[in-house]
């Protein structure tokens, strides 16, 4: 997320880099780095308090709407300062693509509307969240009832107000932050266009890259409820670290195996107990010696995926 301590390793190498070329981005990408250091700590509280069911305490809305506006403020100072700006940068490109979906994804998670997700401030009466099933609607047409009835026949039929002034729809305690709205088709959108960059241009075991390829599987999972599709980016990421050839230094090493640990875990959600795993994973083995290499990652042993480069070995030149 824009919380990531990998976005956040880049902001700050990257804002340096520039700071001789572009004084003014530099300082916006400082900013944007002090913005998202604060957001992670209140994300990990967020966290905490919807685990305890307090989502509707004064004290959590007051989190909630801390979240949203430092959210608002970051994709601001990106959309008018930085995306502008990064035409001649690889790396630097790649992040600021990745972040403004990343703060799409908190508005999809803590304020969209109808809500897609149980993190952030309560739903409307109008929809309720079936988790795994999308949004299930109280006045469902395909249900052939609505939760409105009626004990008799109305007698003249019914007397409808004139148009503009009928009941409105409450809107959302965040309404003054954030318009309320359906952000889920953009934040899906620019996680696309994110990844598409991140694969042209940067290699597999690049750790940005494995950055918004693993938030992009959890945007898929929490949001667009898509199970198969998050399990199936996580194994093919993966791969994809096997597969590169490319050098790394020893912090983005640790970087990339602490990301594949994370993406094989991933790839185990909504599949059951590790009995149940295991069981499987003997099953269609037929009979075959050993682990494929993207489980041994899922496992944990993330350090025979990448290869560091040497000491001496000058990390790639890229911003």
């Amino acid at each position: 997320m824009a919380s990531s301590e990998v976005d956040q390793k880049f902001l700050g190498k990257l804002a340096k880099a520039v700071e001789n070329d572009n004084a003014l981005l530099a300082q916006v990408l400082f900013k944007i780095l002090g913005l998202s250091i604060n957001l992670s700590s209140q994300l990990i509280s967020a966290q905490k308090q919807r685990r305890h069911d307090s989502a509707q305490t004064p004290a959590a809305l007051e989190l909630y709407f801390h979240i949203i506006w430092l959210s608002r403020e970051g994709l601001v100072l990106l959309e008018q300062y930085v995306i502008p700006m990064v035409g001649n940068y690889v790396e630097l490109k790649v992040l600021a693509y990745k972040l403004r979906a990343s703060f799409y994804h908190i508005f999809v998670l803590f304020a969209n509307t109808p809500a897609v997700s149980t993190m952030g401030i309560g739903t409307p009466e109008s929809s309720r969240i079936d988790k795994g099933k999308g949004i299930a609607r109280d006045d469902d047409p395909e249900s052939g009832h609505s939760s409105v009835q009626h004990p008799q026949p109305l007698e003249g039929g019914p007397v409808n107000p004139p148009p503009g002034f009928g009941p409105e729809r409450p809107e959302p305690p965040s309404a003054f932050l954030l318009k309320p709205g359906d952000y889920l088709p953009q934040a899906h959108r620019y996680f696309q266009e994110a990844v598409q960059l991140a694969e042209t241009l940067l290699w597999g075991s690049h750790s940005l890259r494995l950055s918004v390829k693993t938030e992009y599987a959890a945007f898929l999972y929490e949001c667009v409820h898509d199970t198969e599709g998050s399990r199936k980016l996580a194994k093919d990421t993966i791969a994809e670290v096997y597969e590169a050839t490319e050098g790394i230094d020893n912090d983005m090493f640790t970087d990339a195996c602490e990301l594949v640990t994370v993406l094989g875990k991933m790839m185990k959600r909504g599949l059951g107990s590790s009995t149940t795993l295991r069981s499987r994973a003997q099953g269609s083995s037929s009979g075959t010696q050993g682990t494929p290499r993207v489980e041994q990652a899922a496992e944990g042993n993330a350090s025979a995926t990448v290869t560091p480069a040497t000491p001496n070995e000058p990390p790639p030149g890229m911003i």
